[in-house]
């Protein structure tokens, strides 16, 4: 039997030295291409490692070098800086394929892992619930396996006794090739069935919420937008809330009562972010499509980050990748008490500080008009001699209130699609 791989987050104990590298060319496309912005990002996602930046290259090619991605010139003089600097990581901002990763390894002599693989090794130190380890192993299986061939040779295999390691081993030694490969394939399988089963609960969740009439805001935004500050401020939730990329892996749900009374469901997910990896898209795919039956998104937006409209491409694109587009949502402009210009003012946005707690009651008007565009509040008498009729809007309703006065019970409730005509005879004039 071989023995399992098992994936387990490490603190570092000193900061590893990285050298950092970009290729922009017109052929690999805005979405694979690099540029001053997605460096700096590709920085602090070392920062959120626990790695340092000593030193960062961009290069402009018409096409990359088959053999080692950036060209045989420039992987020598990474060579050079990674010697004089003492770095012994060299990070690319694009995506390698395995054969230029092991290339550019032979030529630099120095350790060399992807963006994609960055990223990977972050979300295996975030991860905490059941759902979210499942999700980021899946994926770390999913990028490791074409990766087999040679490219562990030099680390030492991590378990969850394993300790300290550099940044991008969360992973797998490797043992026998073809007998490794046999058991990533059986574990990805058996990963998969699990993540099968999660979806298949939330479904029956869902159906219960529906069948409730609870409304669910779904929060989205780009990484490190302030979505958990904000949930924290609305609800109380107490997440832990840092000022560091993907601090909040896992999601969060917590309930709301909104002016007027209706209860709501809100919804936390994981931060987006240029380039994210295939691999983690799919592997959240349970979590992130809670956005496509959202009633209302609200998509968070750091107003302060000069890079915020990318930011908003960003995060438009991958909602309309998972099929939430169409879903109403609100443009939440946050940290605005930072901002040093003149904020957005695109129709129905929000300018706020969750941090602060400024302009949160706009916030929740907002949300009240986006979740009763196709609503309908009504004031009802319901007669004493008709008790069943009190229970028929509990169920095809929701029962903001109840008032039993000597005439009738008085009766606050909202339809989602519109009042029913049997209601209009017991309807209350306002």
């Amino acid at each position: 039997m071989p023995q399992e791989f098992e994936f387990e987050s490490r603190k570092i104990s000193e900061r590893e030295k990285a050298v950092l590298v970009g290729l922009s060319s017109p052929v690999l496309g805005e979405d694979a291409t690099s540029d001053e912005e997605s460096l700096d990002e590709l920085e602090a996602l070392l920062e959120t490692a626990g790695g340092v930046c000593v030193e960062k290259l961009l290069q402009r090619r018409d096409a990359p070098d088959p053999r080692t991605f950036i060209g045989k010139g420039k992987a020598s003089e990474v060579r050079a800086l990674a010697r004089d600097t003492g770095a012994a990581l060299i990070v690319l901002d694009n995506d390698l394929a395995p054969a230029q990763a092991r290339a550019l390894e032979e030529d630099t002599e120095v350790r060399v892992i992807d963006r994609s693989g960055l990223i990977l090794d972050i979300f295996a130190g975030r991860a905490r619930t059941k759902e979210g380890k499942l999700q980021v192993e899946l994926a770390q299986y999913k990028y490791v396996l074409p990766r087999l061939t040679g490219m562990w040779t030099h680390l030492v295999r991590q378990t969850a006794s394993g300790g300290a390691g550099p940044i991008g081993t969360r992973g797998p030694g490797e043992t026998q090739l073809e007998t490794d490969r046999r058991h990533i394939r059986r574990r990805i399988q058996r990963l998969e069935d699990e993540l099968s089963e999660i979806r298949r609960a939330r479904t029956v969740q869902r159906s219960l919420r529906e069948r409730n009439r609870v409304k669910v805001v779904a929060m989205a935004g780009y990484t490190n937008s302030g979505k958990s500050t904000l949930l924290n401020t609305l609800t109380g939730a107490g997440i832990p809330a840092n000022d560091r990329l993907f601090d909040t892996l896992d999601p969060t749900t917590r309930r709301l009562v909104l002016p007027g009374g209706r209860e709501v469901l809100f919804s936390d997910t994981v931060g987006f972010i240029r380039k994210l990896p295939h691999h983690l898209i799919e592997a959240f795919r349970a979590t992130l499509e809670e956005l496509t039956y959202a009633d209302v998104i609200l998509h968070i937006i750091d107003v302060s980050d000069p890079h915020h409209e990318n930011h908003v491409k960003v995060a438009e694109e991958l909602l309309r990748r998972l099929g939430a587009g169409s879903i109403p949502t609100i443009k939440v402009y946050n940290k605005a008490d930072k901002a040093d210009f003149d904020m957005p003012r695109d129709p129905g946005s929000v300018c706020i500080s969750a941090l602060r707690g400024r302009n949160i009651d706009a916030l929740l008007d907002a949300i009240t008009k986006a979740l009763d565009a196709d609503s309908e509040n009504v004031s009802l008498l319901l007669p004493y001699s008709v008790p069943s009729l009190l229970d028929r809007i509990y169920r095809e309703g929701v029962v903001l209130g109840t008032d039993y006065l000597a005439e009738g019970i008085a009766v606050r409730a909202v339809f989602t699609a519109g009042a029913p005509e049997w209601v209009e005879r017991y309807r209350q004039l306002s």
